[in-house]
Parts: C-alpha cells; structure tokens; sequence
C-alpha cells in the first residue's frame, strides 16, 4: 500500500530522535501500511489493533506509543494518506476525542463533503 504524505510521520520520527520506543512504533506503522494488503476495515484492525475506525469513510487513529496518527485508508486504491500527527495532548486539544469535530475537520479540509 502507498503512503501519502508520509513526510508528517517522518517529521514526528525527526523531532523524536532520542525517543527509540516512539522511533521503533513509527517504523511499525510504516513497515505495516506499506506491506499491507488490506481489502476492507476488519483486516486492517486485525492486523493492527491499535486502529480507531472514527469516520463511515475509512479514515483511522492509530496509537504508536504516546502519539497517534490520523489517516485516511482508501482500500479500492490500495494507498494511504497521512492527514494529521500528533501526540494525545495535540488529538485531545485539536479533536477533544468527539467524532462530529473529527468530522467538522475532515469537512473544513476538503476530505469528505
């Protein structure tokens, strides 16, 4: 599977350099995305149960170690897209763990309609 913008998960392993558990759960992720297979939402949280479905439209958190990632995983096309990193204190203040403003915010960026 194809990762797009993976250069924000990059950023966060850049600015964690010292940080090896982090380093090594970001590794995970990516070797996971990209090796993947996925035809649907139940092999993906299979293979990682860490993965929070948070949208109809197959956008997911995953938690890597105190951080979590938001992606959109579009199964017909086999790619993925990074949409937004940060650790739980940024999630807690950006999307207050409520699925309508994670919603509200997948709007506002032109993700769904």
């Amino acid at each position: 599977m194809k990762i797009i913008r993976k250069d924000k998960i990059l950023k966060l392993k850049r600015k964690n350099q010292g940080n090896m558990k982090l380093l090594k759960a970001i590794d995970n992720l990516i070797t996971d995305i990209e090796n993947s297979e996925w035809k649907d939402k139940l092999e993906l949280i299979e293979t990682r149960p860490d993965a929070d479905r948070v949208h109809s439209e197959d956008f997911f958190f995953f938690n890597i170690n105190v951080h979590r990632v938001f992606a959109l995983i579009l199964f017909s096309e086999q790619s993925a897209e990074i949409l937004w990193v940060g650790n739980h204190d940024e999630y807690d203040t950006t999307f207050k763990g409520n699925k309508k403003i994670i919603e509200s915010w997948l709007r506002n960026h032109g993700k769904i309609k």
